[in-house]
């Protein structure tokens, strides 16, 4: 029985054999916010739309200037006609005609619908703007939260390789009080049992590393496989600020921002729907050449000139009430908008409360865990001392062990909870704490 007992402890109490991992890259939290916003999809969307919003503003802009086009051309004909009085064939040639003409317009007077047009823009690049700025931190919340999982995960392993040495050491002293008569063998074969389960939360946690890291990966856009800095496991959350000043920089987040450029919009496009009911005002200018000769004058002869200006005022007086319901849809529009602001405001309010809480608590937790986590290892370290000297039962021991582990991973999720935490009020307010 001794023989079987000591094969059992070579072939459990050999190290575990981890996952194979790929080599992969350390980089900083603040290095892997930067690769995803350069690179996820949603960062790049959000900075093509203030691209896109920001030609809009120079079309708008392009509306105050006159038109300006150049048109030209030039036609010969030839071919031959049959004189039925001379019974004879002539050519039908004819000359080049040729001509070219300028012209320009300009809206003098609009109704004030450019303005309002321009200003709508401009809304709409500031919402845009807000917009990008939200996404930036949305994904910069995104990434850290992968980032302290990563962390997590790492946390996870040293402790699951800690326990596999624990539970060696207890596998060693169960053999041995085995051997010396001092113990049944129910206390070896359970002590295998927890090596067993000590080998394989080493196998999860090599795994779960190995997963985060190719999510982190894949969140900052990177090819090569990228993991976080092992001196970054030791940082702790942090928020300096007071919470009067946390609610005063929501006001100046980045959703509420983009709310308030929507409804800036909302109202310049109501304004413009008001101009269809005042009159518009156009100037028009052209200058026409015309040629007929036997060269080919693409230009025209300056001498055959035709210059043109008009003055062009319209005002419709009724259009099947079609500036009415445009009216109706802006005012309905800015409505909308109004309430949109509204709501976001207030749950902006509601998740920074709700986050600032979430940060407290496992604030404490981790505190409290920290506590428990170094208590725990002094009681593990006396009950095996205790069972060592014979003093102390394996099922104490056990018991110890399990309290300790508990407590280790209690005490890794409350640190990744206020990382978390803290991620998402930085997305709400729009800035690193």
């Amino acid at each position: 029985m001794k023989a079987r007992v000591n094969s059992l402890v070579l072939l459990v109490a050999f190290p575990a054999t981890l996952l194979a991992q790929v080599a992969a890259r350390p980089i900083t939290v603040d290095e892997a916010v930067r690769l995803a916003r350069q690179n996820a999809p949603a960062a790049v969307q959000a900075r093509n739309s203030v691209r896109s919003n920001a030609a809009i503003v120079r079309t708008r802009l392009g509306a105050f200037l006159p038109t300006l086009s150049f048109g030209g051309g030039a036609a010969k004909q030839n071919g031959t006609r049959y004189v039925e009085a001379l019974d004879s064939i002539l050519p039908n040639d004819a000359p080049w005609r040729a001509n070219h003409s300028v012209s320009s317009n300009v809206d003098l007077f609009s109704g004030g619908r450019r303005y309002f047009d321009l200003q709508t823009a401009r809304a709409n690049v500031d919402a845009a703007d807000a917009a990008e700025t939200s996404q930036n931190f949305a994904v910069a919340r995104d990434v850290k939260q992968q980032y302290f999982a990563v962390l997590a995960a790492r946390e996870q392993q040293t402790a699951a390789l800690v326990q596999l040495e624990q539970s060696q050491l207890q596998l060693r002293a169960a053999v041995a009080r085995v051997a010396a008569g001092a113990a049944t063998r129910s206390d070896s074969l359970r002590s295998i049992i927890q090596v067993g389960n000590a080998r394989l939360a080493a196998l999860t946690a090599d795994n779960a590393l190995a997963s985060a890291n190719a999510s982190l990966s894949r969140l900052v856009g990177s090819t090569a496989v990228v993991t976080a800095v092992t001196s970054d496991t030791s940082v702790v959350a942090t928020i300096t600020l007071s919470e009067n000043e946390l609610f005063g920089l929501i006001e100046r987040g980045p959703t509420v921002r983009q709310s308030q450029s929507q409804l800036a919009s909302a109202q310049q496009g109501r304004r413009a729907a008001l101009a269809p009911y005042l009159p518009t005002l156009s100037l028009g200018l052209s200058e026409s050449f015309a040629s007929s000769e036997s060269g080919f004058g693409f230009l025209g002869d300056g001498r055959n000139k035709n210059l043109s200006t008009s003055l062009r005022l319209s005002f419709p007086l009724f259009n099947g009430l079609g500036r009415e319901q445009q009216v109706l849809a802006s005012r309905i529009a800015e409505d909308n908008a109004d309430a949109q602001l509204r709501d976001v405001r207030l749950s902006a309010r509601q998740q920074l409360i709700q986050q600032l809480g979430n940060f407290r608590t496992a604030e404490a937790r981790a505190d409290i865990q920290r506590q428990s986590v170094v208590a725990g290892e002094e009681d593990l370290r006396v009950q095996q001392e205790r069972y060592n000297l014979g003093a102390g039962t394996l099922l104490e021991l056990i018991t110890s062990q399990s309290t300790l582990i508990s407590a280790r991973q209690a005490l890794i999720q409350a640190r990744l909870d206020a990382r978390i935490a803290k991620a998402q009020i930085e997305a709400l307010i729009g800035r690193d704490l």
